[in-house]
């Protein structure tokens, strides 16, 4: 994919920081996954170029500047990776407890009014399938794996595979978007919201910025 380099210095979001770090350590390990017993492991620079091209995909699929993109599934490199492509366009992650019943999903998603979601499989596809109709506001949904997903025809539903893929394609034909934007994030800038778990009383959610993260 194009390469570029950051005009500011300031390394105060997660995005620039994962670029500092695949300049920096490049090949050295970043993120290590176990599959079928099988340890699979990505260096800086790839962790990068997944970022790079799910963000770019994004874009290309509507995500905008201050959208809000769920994200819920399993501790799991992928679902990491998705929560900095939206950091990196601007768009603002919404993690949901993997084990939230539809309900509990469908009250978030409400009140975060996020218009996509990126889902590790088709457990967490399924109930937002079972809620999509109370979700006007709900565009697209993304799911990481594909295993069980062959005969879904909605056409809001979409593969993290092509999602990247043709995120690849748009960033040849827009070199310049991807730094561009990672540029124009800032340390006071809303990095994340985080629902708790509501055992007291409905959800709440808490924004915090990337000075709050990266200080702590």
């Amino acid at each position: 994919m194009a390469g570029g380099a950051l005009n500011s210095n300031r390394l105060d979001t997660f995005p620039k920081l994962l670029l500092e770090n695949a300049r920096m350590r490049g090949n050295r390990p970043a993120n290590r996954e176990k599959d079928l017993g099988i340890w699979l492991t990505w260096s800086w620079e790839q962790v990068a170029e997944e970022v790079r091209a799910l963000a770019c995909g994004l874009k290309q699929l509507g995500v905008e500047p201050e959208d809000k993109v769920s994200i819920c599934g399993d501790n799991r490199p992928h679902l990491y990776w998705a929560i900095t492509a939206v950091q990196a366009i601007g768009a603002t992650p919404v993690p949901l407890y993997q084990d939230s019943v539809a309900d509990e999903m469908l009250y978030i998603y409400e009140h975060a009014e996020a218009k996509f979601a990126i889902v590790e499989d088709q457990e967490q596809v399924d109930k937002l399938l079972e809620i999509k109709s109370k979700l006007p506001n709900l565009k697209h949904i993304i799911y990481e794996d594909a295993r069980g997903m062959l005969h879904y025809e909605e056409k809001f539903l979409h593969d993290y595979a092509t999602i990247q893929n043709d995120g690849r394609l748009y960033d040849t034909a827009n070199p310049e978007f991807y730094m561009e934007n990672v540029d124009r994030g800032r340390g006071q800038d809303v990095a994340i919201i985080l629902y708790t778990s509501g055992t007291t009383g409905r959800p709440k959610g808490v924004m915090l910025s990337y000075d709050n993260l990266i200080i702590s």
